[in-house]
């Protein structure tokens, strides 16, 4: 039976991170900070969630269909090279970062939003055959630091919501 509660939970919640990264596009945070490929990062929320209260295999299990569903049905396979290199970057960061003592939620989401960006200008390099992308980090990691306080404050809420209902971390 435990085998069937994880497999349905990694399918909900990969669901769950598609429909986030969906939704995401209708916020126009570009209008705030006028940088292209700027975004909030709600689905992040999901793999922050899957480190917490799953298996880090897992999480990256549910990123890896995340990233491969979503270029599968909107935005193609240059997207899918961007969003897997970032976010299996901040994945392993996270789950090195959830080892240290005493740093919190937000600080590891701050970090893993951070993790992305270099990531996904990592990829960017490769596939351009460029080293001037580097030039937009400092731009990029000033950006993760709000991103990636959003995302942990929206976290956090929700942890303890889910460790009232009974829900354990791992």
């Amino acid at each position: 039976m435990e085998h069937t509660k994880r497999l349905t939970m990694g399918a909900i919640l990969t669901a769950l991170a598609l429909a986030l990264s969906y939704m995401e596009r209708f916020f126009p945070l570009q209008l705030l900070i006028p940088l292209p490929g700027v975004k909030l990062g709600l689905a992040n929320l999901v793999t922050v969630f899957a480190l917490y209260f799953l298996t880090v295999r897992e999480a990256g299990m549910i990123l890896i269909l995340r990233c491969a569903l979503g270029s599968l049905f909107s935005t193609g396979v240059t997207a899918f090279l961007f969003s897997i290199g970032g976010g299996i970057l901040a994945l392993l960061v996270m789950a090195a970062l959830k080892r240290c003592k005493g740093l919190s939620l937000y600080g590891i989401s701050m970090a893993g939003a951070a993790a992305h960006n270099i990531g996904q200008l990592s990829v960017a390099a490769l596939v351009l055959g460029s080293s001037y992308v580097w030039a937009y980090l400092p731009f990029l990691l000033l950006v993760s630091l709000a991103t990636g306080a959003i995302t942990g404050t929206v976290a956090a809420y929700g942890f303890r919501g889910l460790l009232g209902a009974g829900l354990r971390m791992r």
